[in-house]
């Protein structure tokens, strides 16, 4: 098996001992294993970071959507108060004419 390895790969000295020296296709294809290693785990990184970012930024934007639907309830209570407060003073102006044009006669 390691006479195989060693003529299809080329002299590898960490695979066979009798090697003194690495040759170029020995070379290549084991900076291409490690470029293939390391490029996978940086885009693993880089993956797994943009899919934290973007359920972050899910999270926000529902809990953004949940806000605006309680402030828009809210504003329209307060809207609904603000109209019985003005029927409310209307109401009681109406009471100090009538009570003034009373008070005149």
């Amino acid at each position: 098996m390691m006479w195989f390895m060693t003529q299809t790969w080329g002299c590898i000295p960490e695979l066979s001992p009798t090697c003194l020296d690495m040759t170029n296709a020995s070379s290549t294809y084991l900076g291409i294993i490690i470029g293939a290693i390391i490029g996978g785990i940086i885009s693993w990184w880089i993956f797994n970071r943009q899919k934290k970012t973007s359920d972050k930024q899910d999270y926000t934007l529902n809990r953004i959507e949940q806000l605006e639907k309680y402030n828009e309830k809210l504003l329209q209570k307060i809207n609904q108060v603000e109209e019985r407060h003005e029927k409310l003073l209307q109401k009681i102006l109406d009471l100090n004419r009538k009570i003034d044009s009373l008070l005149e006669n």
